[in-house]
């Protein structure tokens, strides 16, 4: 009866937009991949893209991440052409507030997805993948038997402690203490449980307000400056952790990452890790080759490793390796009217 009645709803008109995409989600976090419908971006660099897409396109950012399309927490990526002659493609990452300049739980969907999507002669055994981000070039590893994924990781641009020790007063919590580290982005960590912070699903509420809270604090005190490019040069998250509060005991540490306007990830944050591993490094609990794995709020967990040190401007630095799985969830055909009144979306956070 639903399906006879709903199989003659007549074709959007010529001047609606239809943007295809590809849902997925890695350790529980969300990601709309848009394959198709969004308009081509112009920019020798990833960043000169990410600026055209923000003063050209915005409208579509906003239609595709907030209701009621999306929600306050979902994530995208626009696949681009590549900047690089030697890159598969490129690709921005897209949030509630703006763009992101790396995601490390896209690129471990991104590379999942690719297997099936013949952007890549994938073979048996180990297959790399070049993808131009506004960080940087990530390489993305798929390894493959009798054709079945059998790992995915990626190897993350330099990452680096930028300052330790960042005090921070609050109402609600006094003085609070946070370290400033890249992993693609910037984050401040915090420990949770000299909080009393839990870190478990039904305090998600608390743990966005306080994040929110911190993010504005530190970043009314103190602006990272990233030694190669100024456009990296800002806080983008608050990463809550805890080394106690564990679903597994083989489990490093625990991360709760609110980012953006709110946003709170569902994974442990493939950027947050590799930031997180900078700090374990230069704080001693980390060697060269040595791995561990972080979770989430939900328990799903990445493995981090340092695979390397390296400088950057005479900054010490590791290139992280990051670990995890990803699955698709779904392929949509989002409709746009250009008559709705609300056809770029609305948000309540």
């Amino acid at each position: 009866m639903t399906q006879t009645l709903f199989s003659h709803w007549q074709q959007p008109n010529n001047d609606w937009l239809q943007i295809h995409t590809l849902e997925m989600h890695t350790g529980g976090e969300p990601l709309r991949i848009i394959v198709d419908g969004f308009e081509q971006l112009t920019g020798d660099t990833m960043l000169e893209k990410r600026a055209d897409c923000l003063a050209r396109f915005d409208y579509l950012r906003k239609a595709l991440m907030f209701e009621p399309r999306g929600h306050a927490d979902m994530y995208g990526a626009v696949i681009t052409c590549a900047v690089r002659s030697d890159s598969h493609f490129g690709v921005l990452f897209l949030h509630n507030e703006g763009y992101s300049t790396m995601c490390g739980h896209a690129i471990i969907a991104l590379a999942t997805a690719a297997k099936d999507c013949a952007l890549v002669d994938f073979k048996d055994g180990y297959n790399e993948l070049r993808i131009d981000t506004p960080a940087g070039l990530i390489k993305a590893y798929v390894e493959l038997n009798n054709n079945q994924l059998q790992q995915v990781y990626f190897d993350n641009v330099a990452s680096f402690v930028d300052k330790l020790d960042v005090k921070i007063s609050l109402p609600m919590c006094g003085s609070v203490s946070c370290d400033i580290a890249f992993g693609g982005a910037y984050y401040a960590f915090v420990d949770a449980d000299t909080l009393n912070l839990s870190l478990a699903p039904d305090n998600h509420g608390h743990i966005i307000s306080l994040g929110k809270a911190i993010k504005q604090q530190v970043t009314n005190q103190y602006q990272p400056t990233h030694p190669t490019d100024q456009a990296l040069g800002f806080l983008y998250g608050v990463i809550f952790y805890s080394n106690s509060q564990l679903s597994q005991i083989n489990h490093f540490s625990r991360h709760v990452c609110v980012f953006a306007e709110g946003e709170l990830d569902r994974s442990p944050t493939g950027t947050g890790v590799s930031a997180r591993a900078a700090l374990a490094f230069a704080k001693g609990e980390l060697a060269v080759g040595q791995s561990v794995n972080i979770e989430s709020i939900l328990g799903s967990a990445f493995n981090v490793m340092v695979k390397q040190t390296c400088e950057v401007k005479a900054r010490s630095a590791i290139i992280p390796r990051v670990t995890g799985t990803a699955f698709v969830t779904g392929k949509h055909t989002f409709l746009i009217d250009p008559t709705d009144p609300l056809k770029q979306g609305f948000i309540f956070r």
